[in-house]
């Protein structure tokens, strides 16, 4: 596990190199997730799942069950890697193993990973539901709420009504 620990994380910073400059400056930090920013999430019910191809991390997708939903959490691709189906593997996992609604939180101007979950089924739900569900099922900074959007399967859509 130590050295799958080690691998999430190097894929992990790898990947959100692609939000440097991106997100707003005061929420990007070096390195993006430390080593123990990503044990407090696993330590907080973070399950990681991994795409690998002859021992090779390709990328990692983390779920979190939360009461009535399950979260996708810290879903990334080595950058070499991306736009070949290895996100969407992951995701596809994931949807499986959820048995309820899942809703997934990104950077407001992270504008290819809206476009990934989009083209993979789920909508942005609107600013009054995004700021309530990051308040009730994550815990991030108020500054972190103001700059994100959440997106939601078609399930959470559909019992929204």
């Amino acid at each position: 596990m130590a050295n799958d620990f080690e691998a999430i994380l190097a894929i992990i910073n790898d990947a959100a190199q692609a939000y440097r400059g991106v997100i707003p400056s005061d929420r990007w930090h070096e390195p993006y997730m430390s080593a123990d920013e990503l044990a407090k999430e696993i330590a907080s019910g973070v399950i990681f799942w991994m795409a690998e191809d002859n021992g090779q991390l390709l990328g990692v997708m983390g779920i979190q069950d939360k009461e009535d939903v399950a979260l996708v959490r810290h879903a990334y691709t080595a950058t070499a890697l991306q736009r070949k189906g290895i996100g969407t593997k992951l995701l596809r996992r994931v949807e499986a193993l959820a048995g309820k609604p899942i809703l997934i939180g990104t950077w407001a101007d992270a504008s290819w990973a809206i476009e990934f979950y989009r083209r993979n089924g789920f909508t942005v739900v609107s600013d009054g539901d995004k700021n309530r569900l990051l308040r009730a099922y994550w815990s991030v900074p108020v500054r972190q709420v103001e700059t994100s959007v959440v997106l939601a399967d078609r399930r959470w859509m559909k019992a929204q009504g």
